[in-house]
């Protein structure tokens, strides 16, 4: 899995650039063959917007944008919502492909 961590306007303190790094190893925990991570932190008018862009194979890209005033915040933010639509993305995988009890019932017979 890449990975690429970018700030345009902002100074990232080895602090914010691990909460970044803890939050991208916590969605590999989903099982998903994430292809790449790009984390890109810029100013804004009314603060700082976090947006994580998440390639995964054989799926449509996880695009999180969050805003708000304190980096650390925005952070925790967009890897929450993040990780929420992973999980969603990791069940609508797993339940998809199990099988239904008619199934079962036609396979017994």
């Amino acid at each position: 899995m890449g990975v690429q961590i970018r700030s345009k306007d902002v100074k990232l303190s080895e602090n914010n650039r691990a909460l970044i790094e803890s939050a991208i190893e916590g969605f590999r925990k989903y099982s998903l063959d994430i292809t790449s991570v790009n984390a890109m932190v810029k100013t804004e008018k009314k603060g700082i917007s976090v947006e994580f862009d998440i390639r995964i194979a054989h799926n449509e890209p996880v695009i999180i944008n969050q805003s708000d005033e304190d980096l650390e915040t925005a952070i925790d933010l967009a890897s929450e919502r993040a990780t929420k639509a992973l999980r969603r993305l990791h069940t609508k995988i797993v339940d998809h492909s199990k099988m239904s009890l008619k199934d079962l019932e036609s396979l017994d017979s």
